[in-house]
């Protein structure tokens, strides 16, 4: 007997969509698991620099087929090109915020049958030319029902959901004006490595990243082992504790006493602090003497900082495969930093990577003695830090989900999909910032938390909206409004540069300000419990969507009352930074913003003497040289303000390392900032690091460029220093994160710290070979293994190469750096140490290695 439940569920599997009144989950999800979609750029010279052409192909290999004209099914991408219209007939496109578009069939829509293909094409606002454009987990909905991601777009591997990048319309941005970029090759690579400098692995040993001011190195060498002991003064017992795990690395498990206990005749590392040592000439705070003889190890600070970095310089002339017996050279060194600020930033609130990726990130940068780390932790797509009383920022901030009403998680972005598992998505418990500050504060680096403000916001604001519809559900009116952060009467129309529409706090409403101080408040707990203090607090203040509050009657109210200053949109952001100022002043916090925060105009800043900090910190970043904004640097430090160069041409770390398609990153600053180029950085002349424009034009008078007069540093003292930048839009996994600031992270730490002999208003070539190929060598023989051995997931370059008389040679911007290649297609490898013959070959493959285990991306020569 036929069973007649299971008869008719067959039929309906293999029943087409069109000929059922609705859609069944199983074919929701056979749909999507069986069907391609591929994002595919058409031509990128469509229309000067303005837009592209692209389109999403959509391959049905399931059984099941899309009806004819209007269903209740939706197609969800994720595309930081904005769609601006779709030219495919049937197809509908709508942006519904940030990235995320919906495409639903019109009544004139054709159908997709089993085995056929549907190609939507589209104009791009803006241009595609790498495969990290893309963004994954593309998914299709029917109502009511679960959605379910496209099998080939949930995956890291972005080649399976983007078409091959191969034609100069794909590769190049724009042809008018020319794009000028030239793309890496494994010929052009080549051609960068080559130098006559070389450099040997004794050498390269002794290379103490970031570089002293002053090394001297004698005869002989210390040979430490579990024999030797740790005497240190009182004062440095949480030094000592670092000190103890960072050896125990290497094998090596020393007593340690405070130094009241005398040392006898035991080979002894002695950790002193002098507060009148000097350096150069000069007392100085963080600076250090190191001294290594055959049983002795000196080191002595100024303070307990400098100990801390003297231990990092002794530990760094350590090799990386040392065990139980480490032998370091004798050496004096005598060393202070070049400036007080040595910072990092890091976006959390883009992109989630796990409580380890931070931790990690804090304890290398105490390695390379910085000591500034910057935490985005809010942003449009997410909060990332739990607040007490404020569960919403959690709850619903740090998830994106397929939640339209954003009732349970906030509208799914960049690449995350349809549910809480997907990428980018999570938090860090106020337990565990604790946790983060007190294991900072042992590397004397001081966190400086950003709370996004008044945009770039949405995460926070669309939080806070949940929160004051639970709580007008639970008929609290009054606790409902105390911490929203949008005027329920705005009407204001505004689309930022990311695509957001409605990000920008309402900085008129009272309850903004409220919820502004009850996270200030509950931070400053957290760093108390941590046993430190909150000493600077960043609050962005950057790229707030124009028309922002402009038809907001809450703000209309503001505007009407008499004497109070604010006559108009134009003075809302002054009157909310000087609230905030105000605010901070009154618990003892600096403030931070970066630097188009702080701007009336292009060119004018907010007036220094309206805000009551003492020290008011500024982020430069725009030194886009064509635009005419790069010396904001200096007119901020004219005006009072104490600068932080972050820099996107020379120092964002969300940029790729070079010129190619399959390299992760963001270029809107520069095409590429490899590690070479964060190394060259100047910052005590900032205008002489105009290089090159967007479009790769060489710049040869910048002043003609701008088309006015640029403006002197006339107080250098209110340059505190340098940071670093790394951005998480395409970087949604901990492995990604670290590959994108290592190694660049150590060349930031060197112009940090060090001012070296080639800087100048050029650089000096042949000094700069020199120092920059020596580095580099450290990097290969060492560096890069401590970074490994560390579970950093390093960016190794991919190789150069070129053929000469029938002959394959090689290099490597890091000299000693293993290179292998394959003239099999990959299924064997062997290792280049010179010359090889080619002769006959059609191909060769190249990569970098670092201990056989990480690898570069593959080359290809064609030969």
């Amino acid at each position: 007997m036929i069973n007649k439940k299971f008869a008719l569920a067959s039929m309906m599997v293999a029943m087409p969509l069109f000929a059922q009144a609705g859609l069944y989950q199983q074919q929701v999800d056979s749909f999507a698991k069986g069907t391609e979609l591929t994002f595919v750029i058409k031509d990128n010279f469509h229309n000067g620099a303005s837009t592209s052409l692209g389109a999403i192909q959509i391959t049905n290999n399931s059984s099941v087929a899309l009806p004819k004209g209007q269903a209740e099914w939706e197609i969800y991408v994720h595309s930081v090109r904005r769609i601006l219209k779709s030219n495919t007939p049937g197809i509908q496109v709508e942006h519904i915020n940030g990235d995320l578009h919906r495409v639903t069939p019109s009544s004139e829509f054709s159908g997709l049958a089993a085995g056929e293909t549907l190609s939507m094409q589209f104009e791009w606002a803006a241009w595609a030319i790498t495969y990290s454009d893309f963004m994954p987990r593309a998914f299709i909905v029917s109502k009511g029902l679960k959605p379910a991601i496209f099998g080939n777009t949930d995956t890291e591997d972005l080649k399976a959901f983007v078409a091959p990048i191969e034609r100069d319309n794909q590769l190049y941005r724009y042809n008018n004006p020319k794009d000028q970029t030239k793309l890496a090759t494994p010929t052009l690579r080549f051609e960068r490595n080559q130098s006559r400098v070389e450099v040997s692995k004794e050498d390269a040993l002794k290379r103490i990243i970031p570089k002293p001011l002053a090394v001297d190195f004698n005869r002989g060498t210390a040979q430490l082992n579990n024999d030797w002991q740790i005497r240190f003064a009182g004062r440095l017992k949480s030094e000592i504790a670092v000190f103890q795990e960072d050896l125990a690395d290497y094998g090596l498990n020393l007593d340690a006493e405070a130094d009241h206990i005398a040392a006898g005749k035991t080979p002894t590392i002695f950790l002193k602090v002098n507060d009148a040592l000097k350096v150069d000439g000069k007392v100085a705070s963080e600076s250090y003497h190191l001294e290594i003889d055959d049983d002795k190890v000196v080191i002595t600070g100024s303070d307990n900082a400098g100990v801390f970095y003297g231990i990092q310089s002794f530990l760094a002339l350590f090799p990386a495969d040392a065990q139980n017996l480490v032998s370091v050279p004798n050496v004096e060194i005598e060393d202070t930093p070049r400036f007080s600020w040595r910072g990092m930033h890091y976006d959390n609130g883009r992109n989630f990577h796990g409580k380890d990726a931070l931790f990690k990130m804090v304890e290398q940068m105490g390695r390379y003695k910085m000591n500034k780390f910057h935490w985005h932790f809010s942003d449009d797509e997410g909060w990332r830090l739990e607040i007490p009383g404020l569960p919403e920022l959690t709850d619903i901030g740090a998830y994106r989900c397929f939640d339209l009403e954003e009732r349970k998680c906030l509208l799914t972005q960049l690449g995350t999909g349809p549910f809480k598992s997907g990428s980018g998505n999570g938090y860090v418990s106020r337990d565990e910032f604790v946790e983060l500050l007190k294991f900072a504060k042992a590397r004397h680096i001081d966190i400086i938390p950003e709370i996004e403000s008044p945009g770039h916001a949405r995460a926070s604001v669309k939080a806070m909206e949940a929160r004051y519809a639970r709580l007008m559900a639970e008929g609290k009116p009054e606790q409902a409004k105390a911490y929203l952060l949008s005027d329920p009467q705005d009407t204001s129309e505004y689309i930022t540069v990311q695509n957001y529409t409605d990000n920008s706090i309402n900085v008129c409403l009272e309850s903004s300000y409220a919820f502004m101080e009850k996270v200030t408040y509950e931070l400053q707990n957290m760093y108390r419990d941590a046993g430190t203090r909150l000493t600077n607090l960043h609050f962005g203040g950057d790229e707030v969507g124009v028309g922002s509050w402009a038809k907001s009657p809450a703000c209309q109210a503001l505007f009407d009352k008499p004497g109070n200053g604010i006559a108009g949109t134009n003075d809302l952001k002054p009157y909310f930074t000087q609230r905030i100022a105000a605010m901070f002043a009154k618990r003892g916090i600096a403030p931070g913003a970066w630097e188009d925060g702080l701007m009336y105009d292009r060119v004018n800043p907010f007036k220094r003497d309206e805000f009551p900090n003492e020290v008011f910190t500024a982020n430069v970043w725009d030194n886009i040289w064509e635009w005419g904004v790069a010396d904001r640097a200096h007119r901020l430090a004219n005006s009072g303000y104490q600068v932080i160069l972050s820099h996107g041409t020379h120092l964002y770390f969300d940029h790729p390392y070079e010129a190619h398609p399959e390299e992760r990153g963001y270029y809107w600053a520069t095409r590429y900032a490899d590690t070479k180029k964060v190394f060259s950085y100047m910052p005590d002349d900032v205008y002489a690091n105009a290089d090159y424009t967007r479009a790769r034009e060489p710049i040869v008078n910048l002043e003609a460029l701008v088309g006015r007069e640029l403006p002197k540093l006339e107080k250098p003292e209110n340059i505190l220093g340098i940071q670093g930048q790394v951005w998480s839009e395409t970087i949604r996994t901990e492995d990604q994160v670290l590959a994108m600031v290592f190694p660049r992270l150590l060349a930031l730490a060197e112009r940090a710290w060090h001012q070296a002999s080639w800087e100048g208003s050029k650089i000096e070539p042949k000094a700069f070979a020199k120092d920059w190929h020596t580095y580099a060598a450290a990097l290969s023989v060492k560096e890069l293994a401590k970074l490994e051995r560390d579970g950093i997931n390093v960016n190794l370059p991919v190789p150069g190469a070129k053929v000469e008389n029938s002959q394959l040679v090689a290099n490597s911007a890091f000299p000693h750096l293993v290179i292998q290649y394959s003239t099999d297609g990959g299924q064997s490898w062997s290792e280049y140490t010179s010359p090889v013959s080619v002769s006959g070959k059609n191909t060769v493959q190249l990569r970098t290695t670092l201990n056989g285990k990480k690898f570069s991306r593959v080359t290809q020569l064609t030969l």
